[in-house]
């Protein structure tokens, strides 16, 4: 469930024009997600575990390691729009597509958020920001205010050819073998788009079905029994490896990402 949600969360977040050029056009080669697309997961999901689960240690050190992937994200004399990786307004938009994601992964599998757990949960959501550079101030204040930022920005996306064919090759398992495109690529693509909002797949161009929302719809659910049938502490399980692994990483040297 969790592994295609967060290929549609790439896509929501490079449907930013200035996001979706500064990753397809990216000369940090070792961090490409085309190029590298395990080592690119691992990185976003231990992003992810410190960001919720780490201490101010934790935040600190993997921020400044994305700091140094980031100030090498900028663009050049022919690039068709401007774009920074440290810029301020481009990292809210990054988290507030993270968190869009993890309120609406939290509310397939446990329900509606309502009232002060909303709230809480909101306010908790902040981390996705600020463990990459953007001040805290810039979190919108409540939920209530989330849906304004994030309805003003949705209307505003935008994703080029040259983006959507980037986009699509994820999306399609472009990057892998001919033998796990034909056997997995269509069942990643639909789950994918399956988890876009519509205003996403406008954006992208491509169709969707009232029988492509049925299939996913019983995919969700199957995964959502699935889900609710484990303890919290083992879904929280691979988080938490992920955790211990970067704290390991630092201890030893190593590079977080």
């Amino acid at each position: 469930m969790g592994s295609t949600m967060s290929t549609a969360n790439v896509i929501m977040q490079l449907a930013n024009p200035a996001v979706g050029y500064g990753v397809a056009r990216s000369t940090v080669e070792n961090g490409r997600l085309d190029t590298h697309p395990v080592k690119r997961a691992r990185t976003t999901a231990s992003y992810l575990a410190v960001a919720v689960f780490g201490n101010a240690d934790d935040r600190r050190r993997y921020r400044k390691a994305v700091n140094r992937q980031h100030a090498q994200v900028r663009s050049t004399d022919d690039s068709p729009v401007e774009y920074n990786a440290m810029h301020a307004d481009l990292q809210l938009w990054v988290a507030a597509c993270l968190y869009f994601g993890w309120e609406d992964i939290y509310e397939r599998a446990r329900g509606p958020l309502t009232g002060d757990l909303r709230e809480e949960f909101y306010q908790q959501g902040k981390v996705c920001g600020t463990t990459l550079q953007m001040p805290a101030e810039m979190w919108p204040a409540d939920r209530a205010a989330f849906d304004v930022y994030w309805n003003e920005q949705v209307a505003k996306i935008d994703i080029s050819d040259e983006v959507r064919d980037f986009l699509l090759d994820i999306a399609n398992f472009g990057y892998a073998s001919e033998f796990v495109q034909r056997k997995f690529g269509p069942v990643k693509y639909r789950r994918t788009i399956g988890y876009l909002p519509q205003e996403f797949r406008d954006a992208l161009r491509v169709e969707w079905s009232t029988d492509d929302q049925r299939w996913f719809d019983s995919y969700v659910a199957t995964q959502v029994r699935k889900e609710r049938r484990k303890p919290l502490w083992l879904s929280q399980l691979s988080f938490k490896i992920l955790l211990w692994d970067t704290r390991r990483r630092n201890r030893f040297g190593r590079p977080l990402m």
